[in-house]
C-alpha cells in the first residue's frame, strides 16, 4: 500500500510539473495555418476551429467547416467530381457576366458585341453566369498564415484564352485573396483592365447556404436592400420595373419568415443596398441559434436571391428555350490529377431538396446590367478605364456553429 501510494503522488507530482509546459506548448500553437494538398489549400483558424479548403485550379472555397459542419451547402459527393464539374458548388465567381444576359449578345461603351455560341462555352438563348466557372486555369501565387490571418492569392490571366478573348474582347486579369480572420471569410477581387478600352465590370458571386437546423421552411431572412427589381420570363430578367422590397415580401424586409412562403420560389435581384457607416450592406439567413451573414463592400451594387421551394429540383443551368427544351450543356472533359485525394471534411448529410437552401449572391450590378444600360433602364453599372483597377470585397460570417 505504501508503494502504491508513492506511485500515485509520483504521478500527481508529474502532471502538476507538466502543466506549466502543456500550457507553454498550447500557447505556442500558431492561431493560423495553412496547409497545401495536391491542388486544394485549406486555411485554418485553430481559435474558431473553422476551416476553409479551396479548389486552386477554380479558385472555389468549396467548404467553410465550423465545429465539423459545413456553412456552405454542397451538392457533390467528392473532391474528384467537384474537380471535374464544378458547377454551382461552393461559392463560384461569375465574369466577365454575372447571373444572365437577355439575349446573346451584349453592350460596352455604346457598342454591340455577339456571342459565338459554336464555340461552346455560352448556352444561348440566355447566357448564363459568364464564362469561367467551369475553368480551371487560376494559377496560385502565395498561401500563407500569420499571427493576423490565414490567405491565399489565386490568379487569373483572362486574355490569355482565345476562346474567353472571343466572346467578350476586353483584355484583363483576376486576382483573388480569400482570407480567413476572426471566424469570417472574405473574399477581395482585383481587376486590372490591360484593353485599350473601358473595361465594363458585370461580376458577382453564387455560394449555397444550409443552415444546420431544421429546413427552409423553419429559417428567416434579412434582406439589406430597399429595392427589388420585377423579373419576368423563365429567366426572371428584370423588366425595368421595380417596387419597394417591403413590397414584394409583403412585410419588412429585414425581417422575412419563410414559414409563410413556403410555397414562393425566390429568383430576384435587389438593389439600393441598405448601406452601414463604411459603405458594406448584408443579406442574412437567420434559424433559431444559427445564422449565416453575407456582406458586400460599396462597389457591389445588388444582391441576387435564389432558393426553391422544398422538394423541388435545384436549377443547374440556363432557363429552358422556347418549347421548354433546355439547351444542351458544353462537355467538359476529365480533368487529369494525379495528385493524393482530399475526402470531403463535411459531406451533406441532408440533400439540398430535403433541407433547402438559399443562395445569397452579391453582385457588381443588377442581373442583365450592360444590357438594361443600352435600354436606359439602368445607371450603375462601373467600368474601369485603361490601365486601371477595381477592387472590392465580400464576407461570409456564420454565427452560432
Amino acid at each position: 500500500m505504501p508503494n502504491f501510494k508513492r506511485k500515485m503522488t509520483a504521478a500527481i507530482v508529474s502532471v502538476v510539473l507538466a502543466l506549466p509546459c502543456m500550457a507553454e506548448a498550447a500557447k505556442a500553437l500558431p492561431r493560423y495555418s495553412v496547409k497545401t494538398i495536391g491542388d486544394i489549400v485549406q486555411l485554418h483558424d485553430n481559435k474558431t476551429d473553422s476551416t476553409v479548403s479551396v479548389l486552386i485550379g477554380t479558385s472555389n472555397a468549396y467548404e467553410f467547416v465550423i465545429h465539423g459542419k459545413n456553412v456552405i451547402s454542397m451538392n457533390t459527393p467528392s473532391t474528384t467530381a467537384l474537380r471535374n464539374s464544378p458547377g454551382l458548388n461552393g461559392i463560384p465567381f461569375l465574369a466577365p457576366f454575372a447571373i444572365r444576359l437577355d439575349e446573346m449578345d451584349f453592350y460596352a461603351n455604346g457598342k454591340k458585341y455577339s456571342f459565338d455560341a459554336g464555340i461552346g462555352n455560352i448556352r444561348p438563348p440566355i447566357p448564363t453566369h459568364g464564362l469561367l466557372t467551369n475553368t480551371h486555369d487560376w494559377k496560385l501565387v502565395t498561401a500563407k498564415a500569420d499571427a493576423n490571418s490565414a490567405y491565399l492569392v489565386n490568379k487569373l490571366d483572362f486574355y490569355r484564352n482565345p476562346d474567353w478573348m472571343k466572346q467578350f474582347p476586353f483584355a484583363q486579369t483576376y486576382t483573388m485573396t480569400m482570407r480567413l480572420k476572426d471566424g469570417t471569410l472574405e473574399v477581395n477581387l482585383k481587376i486590372d483592365n490591360l484593353s485599350n478600352q473601358p473595361l465594363p465590370v458585370s461580376i458577382g458571386y453564387h455560394p449555397y447556404f444550409a443552415l444546420p437546423e431544421t429546413d427552409r421552411n423553419h429559417w428567416s431572412l434579412d434582406i439589406g436592400a430597399d429595392t427589388h427589381w420585377v423579373g419576368a420570363g423563365s429567366a426572371a430578367l428584370p423588366t425595368g420595373e421595380k417596387e419597394p422590397s417591403d413590397t414584394f415580401f409583403g412585410g419588412d424586409h429585414h425581417n422575412v419568415p419563410l414559414n409563410r412562403l413556403t410555397d414562393k420560389r425566390f429568383d430576384d435581384v435587389f438593389s439600393d443596398l441598405d448601406r452601414d457607416a463604411q459603405g458594406r450592406a448584408s443579406f442574412i439567413i437567420k434559424g433559431d441559434t444559427t445564422s449565416i451573414k453575407v456582406t458586400a463592400g460599396p462597389k457591389m451594387k445588388a444582391f441576387y436571391l435564389y432558393s426553391e421551394m422544398l422538394g423541388a429540383p435545384v436549377r443547374t443551368g440556363p432557363p429552358a428555350a422556347v418549347g421548354g427544351v433546355a439547351p444542351a450543356r458544353p462537355q467538359i472533359a476529365p480533368v487529369a490529377y494525379d495528385g493524393p485525394v482530399v475526402p470531403l471534411t463535411a459531406p451533406n448529410d441532408v440533400p439540398r431538396t430535403t433541407r433547402g437552401f438559399v443562395a445569397l449572391e452579391p453582385l457588381s450590378g443588377i442581373t442583365d446590367d450592360m444590357n438594361m444600360v443600352q435600354k436606359g433602364q439602368y445607371n450603375e453599372l462601373q467600368y474601369v478605364a485603361p490601365g486601371a483597377s477595381w477592387s472590392d470585397s465580400i464576407w461570409i460570417t456564420p454565427s452560432g456553429y
